[in-house]
């Protein structure tokens, strides 16, 4: 029968601008017993990597007009407003509240922005695993979206190394032989999905491994692969 197994990495401690993160979350997997292995998918959320990264800006709070300022300043265009939400398209091309800038898990008057590239930021980590302590993991860099049609908020994949984004299943047989037309498994947001189960919203928990996935999954790939084409979409 086939499994997953899923844990969060726990200890990892605060991560601050120029942190190498491969090296804090590596040995923060050893230290709980649970190391790292070749063939591991880590998740790392989107906030501990702006830390690293220093993409953390001043920002006041009660300031709404520097909020909305700011917004637009790390949008390429904003697609809807509702008081002070903004549905905005990132200058990445994804389709997000408030352009992903985040003031939970900051100090009070920091707001966290999204890495320049997610992508570039997971291929840093997994080099740096593979540098540090000679493991071959997959790395997803996971944020917190709302979603069309749906209520609610999931984790997603932003930043994608090691891993395939999409798996294509069109072509292949259904289990009554019909061949599918359309079917695209977002695997890189199941993932990250799967991940934040043990990482949770409010617990400080800056990582998580998924170990198990299917060997076939694992290919250069990026999160540019998510991101719906403008003439597809029926929202933009």
């Amino acid at each position: 029968m086939r499994s997953l197994t899923i844990f969060a990495v726990e200890g990892v401690g605060e991560i601050r601008p120029g942190d190498v993160l491969a090296d804090a979350i590596a040995r923060a997997a050893t230290a709980q017993g649970t190391p790292l292995e070749d063939g591991d998918c880590l998740v790392v959320t989107q906030k501990v990597v702006s830390k690293a990264e220093g993409r953390l800006v001043a920002l006041d709070p009660d300031d709404a007009t520097a909020r909305r300022a700011l917004i637009e300043r790390e949008s390429a265009r904003v697609l809807r407003r509702r008081a002070d939400l903004l549905i905005t398209e990132t200058h990445h091309g994804f389709v997000c509240a408030n352009a992903g800038i985040d003031v939970s898990n900051v100090g009070i008057g920091t707001a966290a922005l999204l890495p320049i590239d997610p992508d570039r930021s997971a291929r840093r980590v997994r080099d740096g695993v593979r540098a540090l302590h000679g493991i071959d993991v997959a790395v997803i860099i996971s944020d917190t979206f709302g979603r069309a049609w749906r209520q609610g908020l999931t984790d997603v994949a932003i930043g994608v190394s090691g891993l395939a984004a999409i798996v294509d299943l069109k072509g292949t047989l259904d289990a009554n032989g019909r061949a599918l037309r359309v079917t695209e498994i977002a695997v890189a947001d199941e993932v990250a999905g799967a991940a934040d189960l043990v990482m949770g919203k409010a617990r400080g928990i800056p990582a998580g491994v998924v170990r198990g996935l299917d060997e076939e999954w694992f290919r250069e790939s990026t999160a540019r692969e998510l991101i719906r084409r403008p003439a597809e979409d029926l929202f933009r």
